[in-house]
């Protein structure tokens, strides 16, 4: 719902589970149903199995690698510092790792980053901010 996900079917532990409290909630309810329950087990093997080596390549084994743009945020107080912009978008599977650098030596404070957003189609996008007074030469 909204593009978050609330709850899933795991076909390992054959019931269905919350990923919200919401979710937590119709997972109850449903895992009570017998008729519910009958029928999605039999779907993991009608249907789930089936599927799997088809759409394994797409779901399971595909990566997409980040395009990457680094740009300048000016300051909009004269006593904040300007921040560098990291703007990774485009990627799959969602776990990333950004990191900043000043020539060998890695920049650990000052950072802010957004969740990872998915982006519908599927494929993820992720900001990271970094306050710094950037300097001519400097890489």
């Amino acid at each position: 719902y909204n593009r978050k996900q609330l709850l899933h079917f795991d076909s390992d532990m054959g019931h269905f589970v919350g990923d919200t409290s919401y979710g937590e909630k119709v997972a109850r309810y449903w895992n009570s149903n017998p008729d519910i329950m009958e029928n999605r087990r039999t779907a993991v093997d009608w249907f789930c199995r089936q599927c799997y080596e088809i759409v394994s390549p797409f779901s399971m084994e595909r990566r997409v690698p980040p395009s990457v743009s680094i740009s300048l945020v000016p300051s909009t107080a004269q006593t904040c510092p300007d921040c560098l912009l990291c703007s990774v978008m485009d990627f799959y599977p969602a776990h990333i790792q950004v990191r900043w650098f000043q020539g060998q030596q890695e920049l650990s404070g000052h950072m802010m980053a957004t969740d990872v957003v998915a982006t519908g189609n599927w494929t993820y996008q992720l900001r990271v901010l970094l306050k710094t007074l950037p300097q001519r030469g400097l890489t």
